[in-house]
């Protein structure tokens, strides 16, 4: 499913139950937890690497988290992650070159804009730091190093009760990681920036 289907079916889930769901007003001190399930679809180009030619990489789906805190009604913050996934790798003129595991965390400040008001829906944007950790090479001597780049995430939380709500998000980060082969040396960069649409489930507490 892309992109585009899996954001459809989102606002259409949240669109059937929004009439029958509770009203929750954020306020500083509220923390909360997430969890649910994403697609991270890769960048349509993956760069060019020395021997390989034009780089490929698979799209991927897994289990996502989350946890945080408002500092103000509006404004708080969010570490969040995904489970290690792994993408195929494939080159224009190598044809497929094994495997490497992705482990992303995500560390960003959030804005409500509908913070400290009472609502059945609370959308947020969040902006900040993305780190990527590669490992698992599976073809001998490739080495993918870890990334650090800029990510943003625009999300919303439809209430249920007081305390449990539905979430849905997508986020866009920044991770260009350096790849480099045993005898070869360095051969570029791997540009992977994912996209990555989920949703789950919101606890307040």
């Amino acid at each position: 499913m892309n992109t585009v289907k899996l954001l459809s079916a989102v606002a259409i889930t949240a669109g059937c139950v929004a009439a029958s769901q509770a009203v929750i007003a954020y306020s500083a001190g509220d923390v909360f937890v997430r969890g649910g399930v994403a697609k991270s679809e890769v960048t349509s180009d993956n760069g060019s690497v020395d021997v390989a030619g034009d780089l490929d990489v698979s799209d991927e789906r897994g289990l996502t988290y989350g946890v945080g805190m408002l500092f103000h009604d509006k404004v708080g913050i969010e570490l969040s992650g995904q489970e290690k996934v792994e993408h195929n790798l494939s080159g224009a003129n190598t044809g497929p070159l094994g495997s490497v595991d992705r482990l992303p965390f995500n560390l960003m400040v959030n804005y409500y804009p509908m913070g400290g008001m009472e609502s059945k829906v609370q959308p947020y944007v969040g902006a900040g730091l993305n780190y990527t950790r590669f490992t698992g090479e599976t073809l001998s001597g490739l080495d993918v190093d870890h990334s650090y780049g800029a990510v943003g995430q625009l999300g919303i939380d439809l209430a249920v009760t007081h305390n449990f709500m539905l979430n849905g998000f997508v986020n866009y980060a920044d991770v260009d990681p350096d790849v480099s082969l045993s005898g070869a040396g360095d051969l570029g960069k791997a540009k992977i920036d994912p996209m990555t649409l989920g949703g789950g489930v919101t606890f307040r507490f």
